[in-house]
């Protein structure tokens, strides 16, 4: 089995086009340097991974497909384009000339507006998305599911993805809201969801038990099986923001404990197949 980490994230933040990590305060302190391929590497074992662009600019996508270049561990990336722009259209046929681009991500969970994703983008922009094969990354919380519900049902020929779940409120309860929202993404069977960034929702007081971390995270580890079940579940470490919460070890340990019960095709699947069949990743060894 392969396993693929189907989210994390590198920056140098020299660079100077983080917003959020710049002005997020002393919290972030720990994220405040390089975290580049051979960094991760040295925690994974030279995994294959998504990297996911962390900055709103066209020149931060560049940077990691360069990256790529020189880093065979990454087997693919998610990028970001003006959606506003209807120029974007082609800048984005340019960058998706490099066949490791696999996707677009807005930081809609970012931008006030949750009918941003309504209104915003140019039609003719999504639509280069579909003509190019990329896939949609949405990066939401709860106040844009039901934007992003009716954008799904917008663009039924775009593959989606609901990155950390939607970031649910681990431990204050799962709400109503999400279990609507998330439930009916669900019932359409092209969108799949990603496990991962859910350490750090339960933040300042992750516990640092194994067994106490996972039998927080279960009960969204049940519904999300659930509605999606494993073939339609991705797992991700989203490093370096899991840090905050917990070691990359520590996120491995409790992803052992969540997927225990699962059979071996489900955690194949899981853990490494539905990235590739999502993705359009090659297999290993192609």
């Amino acid at each position: 089995m392969e396993r693929i980490d189907a989210h994390c994230h590198f920056w140098r933040p020299a660079r100077g086009d983080y917003g959020w990590l710049e002005e997020g305060g002393p919290a972030l302190d720990p994220l405040r340097r390089d975290f580049l391929p051979a960094d991760l590497a040295a925690l994974n074992g030279g995994r294959r991974v998504v990297v996911v662009q962390a900055a709103p600019s066209e020149a931060e996508t560049l940077f990691l497909l360069e990256l790529a270049k020189d880093a065979p561990q990454i087997a693919g990336v998610v990028g970001w384009v003006d959606l506003t722009d209807p120029l974007a259209e082609d800048r984005l046929a340019r960058m998706a000339a490099d066949k490791r681009l696999k996707g677009i991500r807005p930081m809609l969970q970012d931008i006030a507006d949750p009918d941003w994703i309504l209104t915003a983008p140019e039609t003719c922009v999504i639509a280069a998305m579909v003509r190019l094969g990329l896939r949609f990354d949405a990066l939401v919380k709860e106040p844009q599911l039901a934007a992003i519900t009716r954008f799904a049902a917008a663009y039924p020929d775009l593959p989606l993805v609901i990155d950390h779940a939607a970031k649910p409120a681990v431990a204050e309860g799962l709400s109503a809201h999400w279990k609507h929202h998330m439930k009916a993404l669900a019932a359409d069977t092209r969108i799949v969801c990603k496990l991962s960034g859910l350490l750090t929702e339960i933040r300042p007081s992750c516990p640092q038990d194994v067994e106490a971390a996972a039998a927080l995270l279960q009960p969204v580890m049940d519904h999300l099986l659930e509605w999606f079940g494993p073939e339609r579940l991705m797992w991700g470490s989203d490093w370096p923001v899991l840090t905050l919460a917990g070691s990359h070890g520590f996120w491995e340990e409790v992803t052992e404990r969540l997927t225990g019960g699962l059979s071996a095709d489900d955690r194949v699947a899981l853990l490494g197949g539905t990235a590739i069949r999502f993705y359009g990743l090659e297999e290993a060894g192609a």
